[in-house]
Protein backbone atom coordinates (compact mmCIF):
# COMPACT_ATOMS: atom_id res chain seq x y z
CA UNK A 1 0.00 0.00 0.00
CA UNK A 2 1.07 3.19 -0.63
CA UNK A 3 1.90 5.91 1.67
CA UNK A 4 -1.50 7.50 0.74
CA UNK A 5 -3.54 3.95 -0.02
CA UNK A 6 -6.15 4.75 2.16
CA UNK A 7 -6.52 8.22 1.00
CA UNK A 8 -6.58 7.26 -2.57
CA UNK A 9 -9.35 4.11 -1.21
CA UNK A 10 -11.77 6.80 -0.96
CA UNK A 11 -12.56 7.22 -4.89
CA UNK A 12 -15.44 5.55 -6.39
CA UNK A 13 -16.77 5.14 -3.17
CA UNK A 14 -20.34 6.27 -1.47
CA UNK A 15 -20.33 8.68 1.36
CA UNK A 16 -20.45 5.89 4.67
CA UNK A 17 -21.77 8.92 6.58
CA UNK A 18 -25.43 9.27 4.65
CA UNK A 19 -26.72 12.34 6.35
CA UNK A 20 -29.70 14.27 5.01
CA UNK A 21 -28.50 15.66 1.96
CA UNK A 22 -26.04 13.51 1.24
CA UNK A 23 -25.04 13.18 -2.40
CA UNK A 24 -22.04 10.87 -2.04
CA UNK A 25 -23.42 7.91 -3.93
CA UNK A 26 -20.89 5.35 -5.81
CA UNK A 27 -18.87 7.50 -8.08
CA UNK A 28 -19.21 10.61 -6.63
CA UNK A 29 -16.33 13.11 -7.25
CA UNK A 30 -16.58 14.65 -4.22
CA UNK A 31 -16.29 11.76 -1.42
CA UNK A 32 -12.96 12.20 -0.23
CA UNK A 33 -11.42 10.25 3.00
CA UNK A 34 -12.64 12.40 6.26
CA UNK A 35 -10.77 12.36 9.73
CA UNK A 36 -12.45 12.29 12.86
CA UNK A 37 -11.68 15.63 14.50
CA UNK A 38 -8.50 15.70 16.71
CA UNK A 39 -9.51 18.91 18.47
CA UNK A 40 -6.91 21.02 17.57
CA UNK A 41 -7.26 23.52 14.67
CA UNK A 42 -5.63 21.32 11.31
CA UNK A 43 -4.92 18.45 13.29
CA UNK A 44 -6.31 15.54 11.72
CA UNK A 45 -6.17 12.09 12.75
CA UNK A 46 -4.21 8.72 11.48
CA UNK A 47 -6.23 8.16 8.20
CA UNK A 48 -6.97 4.55 9.85
CA UNK A 49 -9.43 6.99 11.98
CA UNK A 50 -11.39 8.43 9.27
CA UNK A 51 -14.71 7.75 7.19
CA UNK A 52 -15.77 7.92 3.24
CA UNK A 53 -17.60 11.48 2.95
CA UNK A 54 -19.53 13.73 0.25
CA UNK A 55 -19.16 17.44 0.48
CA UNK A 56 -22.31 17.74 1.88
CA UNK A 57 -21.99 15.20 5.04
CA UNK A 58 -18.11 16.38 5.61
CA UNK A 59 -19.02 19.74 6.39
CA UNK A 60 -21.54 18.62 8.30
CA UNK A 61 -19.57 17.03 10.17
CA UNK A 62 -16.33 20.04 10.56
CA UNK A 63 -19.38 22.42 11.83
CA UNK A 64 -19.20 23.99 8.03
CA UNK A 65 -22.48 23.73 7.12
CA UNK A 66 -25.34 24.34 9.61
CA UNK A 67 -27.39 21.40 10.47
CA UNK A 68 -29.87 20.49 13.55
CA UNK A 69 -28.50 17.57 14.50
CA UNK A 70 -28.07 16.55 18.11
CA UNK A 71 -24.42 16.57 19.04
CA UNK A 72 -23.84 13.33 20.58
CA UNK A 73 -26.04 11.69 17.78
CA UNK A 74 -23.87 13.40 15.02
CA UNK A 75 -20.82 11.95 16.61
CA UNK A 76 -21.75 8.37 17.20
CA UNK A 77 -23.08 8.74 13.51
CA UNK A 78 -19.74 9.19 12.51
CA UNK A 79 -18.35 6.59 14.55
CA UNK A 80 -20.61 4.39 12.82
CA UNK A 81 -19.26 5.61 9.31
CA UNK A 82 -15.44 4.88 10.38
CA UNK A 83 -16.70 1.25 11.13
CA UNK A 84 -18.04 0.93 7.69
CA UNK A 85 -15.41 2.73 6.24
CA UNK A 86 -12.92 0.42 8.48
CA UNK A 87 -14.80 -2.58 6.86
CA UNK A 88 -14.47 -1.34 2.97
CA UNK A 89 -10.67 -0.71 4.13
CA UNK A 90 -10.37 -4.76 5.29
CA UNK A 91 -12.29 -6.10 2.01
CA UNK A 92 -10.22 -4.15 -0.21
CA UNK A 93 -6.96 -5.36 1.78
CA UNK A 94 -5.80 -1.99 2.56
CA UNK A 95 -5.38 -2.86 6.44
Amino acid sequence: MSKNGLRESARGEACTLRLDGCNGGVLNETVVLCHLNSGGMGAKTHDLHSWYGCHSCHNIADGRKKHNYESNWLSHMILLAVIKTQERFIEKDLI
